[in-house]
């Protein structure tokens, strides 16, 4: 099927009482959209809004509560608020100071992002990275912290409200490869923002480009993070520079190194459309490996079927089911969120209706500032209810893959909301944890690298 191309046109906050899907929606909920949308930020597009949203089933369609803000995403009381300032129209930099209140009691940068996550080059720090866990370290270019739409539930939506506060961001990528040089412990670098395919590609050339240096051999991987896949396809099909793109992601395996396009799937409907298919097809004839991740949200996702249907599919189209991950602890979480029980009883039983090439999927996982943790199972152990959990990454390298319990609590929706079984006082990493944050160590596994890689070969050297 050919896909013809398309002008990208995007929509915001200011665009509510212009769309003309909108005209059903009811008076009161426009408002409501745009009092949400003062504290939340806004962005949609011409594909999202024409080929993904089912208009006949809003408000429930899934796709439109993925993409257009929804009142209770805002408590009562600051929900009010925002509608009588809207209501009463009031000036732009009353509604804009008001939000920003709400804005910062909504820990706006979860996970110990400011405090821990920080590297350091030659004692200065360097804002646009972030080092969590040892072998892998996160990459904000500048140019890329927007999107080509936004998600309701993002936990990076801070990125995106234009204040610089809450901002991580890289200008350049020089001070990357430096710090790269002196960790030889790191083996992956993880583009993201945002989204890093907003950029043209000869400016992500040139974040990319210095990576593939022989001296950096131990980088054996390069990630992007995106949601170019579901949001904005023709960025891989018909966008002026989508060849050049493709030639980019070529040139990384050609250099002994795998790019990973760590692709977020929320919904199987963004997988059926014609042009998320040919796009999904034309990456991977790359050479490139597409992972798929999403988290679990209410309203969006939070069925079995959804995430059977969508493992299944992902595998089909030749891509990797990779992660689900839970609803983290900023923004609108109290209307997304799912307790943990129920997360994990989704995961098992969606787990459970598919093949083993789909069983490559790991969750329900909580980014949180210790780590990522999974809830692997529920058990009783003598005569108590847990929760079976496990590090898949840790601050501490040597925490992940040691199993520990929790109480099993049917409303937790979160890490810090569990309790340790069996009468313990305190998770086995918590003091170690503290003792982290009260002397600001943010490299604990200096000592604990892991081994040189084995050389691998180019391809243009086993030609």
């Amino acid at each position: 099927m050919k896909i013809e191309p398309r002008k990208y046109k995007a929509y915001t906050r200011r665009d509510l009482s212009k769309l003309p899907q909108l005209d059903q929606v009811p008076a009161e909920m426009r408002t409501a959209m745009s009092a949400v949308s003062a504290v939340f930020p806004f962005r949609v597009n011409n594909y999202v809004v024409e080929d993904l949203i089912d208009w006949n089933d809003v408000p429930n369609d899934p796709i439109f509560q993925l993409t257009f803000p929804q009142q209770d995403m805002l408590e009562p009381k600051d929900r009010k608020h925002m509608l009588d300032l809207v209501g009463k129209d009031a000036p732009a930099k009353e509604i804009e100071a008001d939000a920003h209140k709400i804005q910062m009691r909504l820990n706006p940068h979860p996970a110990g992002q400011m405090v821990f996550n920080i590297p350091h080059l030659e004692g200065e720090p360097l804002p646009g990275m972030q080092h969590k866990y040892r072998e892998t370290v996160l990459f904000f270019p500048s140019n890329g912290q927007t999107c080509h739409a936004y998600c309701t539930y993002c936990f990076r939506w801070a990125q995106f409200v234009g204040l610089d506060e809450l901002k991580f961001a890289a200008k350049e990528g020089e001070k990357l490869a430096a710090y790269l040089v002196e960790h030889p412990e790191v083996q992956s670098v993880l583009f993201t923002g945002g989204d890093p395919l907003i950029m043209k590609t000869a400016t992500l050339r040139r974040y990319i480009e210095p990576l593939l240096d022989p001296a950096l051999a131990h980088i054996n991987s390069i990630r992007i993070g995106t949601k170019a896949t579901a949001y904005w396809p023709y960025r891989f099909l018909t966008d002026n520079d989508a060849d050049d793109l493709l030639r980019l992601f070529e040139e990384v395996k050609k250099a002994g190194r795998q790019l990973a396009l760590m692709a977020h799937y929320s919904h199987p409907r963004e997988l059926e459309t014609p042009q998320a298919q040919a796009a999904l097809s034309r990456i991977i004839g790359t050479g490139a490996v597409v992972r798929c991740q999403a988290p679990l949200m209410r309203y969006i996702n939070d069925d079995v079927d959804t995430w059977a249907d969508m493992w299944r599919l992902q595998v089909r189209l030749g891509a990797v089911p990779y992660y689900m991950f839970v609803a983290r602890d900023t923004g609108p979480r109290d209307y997304f969120s799912v307790p943990l029980a129920r997360a994990h009883q989704i995961f098992r039983d969606a787990y459970q209706r598919v093949s083993g090439l789909a069983r490559t999927v790991r969750g329900p996982s909580m980014s949180a500032t210790p780590g990522k943790v999974v809830i692997d199972g529920e058990a009783r152990i003598h005569g108590e209810r847990v929760f079976v959990l496990k590090f898949l990454q840790g601050r501490n390298p040597e925490w992940v893959g040691n199993p520990f319990f929790a109480k099993y609590d049917e409303n937790a929706a979160w890490l810090d909301q569990l309790k340790p079984a069996f009468g313990a006082r305190e998770f086995f990493y918590e003091r170690e944890l503290k003792e982290m944050g009260e002397a600001g160590r943010r490299e604990m596994w200096r000592n604990q690298r892991s081994k040189r890689p084995v050389n691998v070969y180019t391809q243009a050297e086993w030609e």
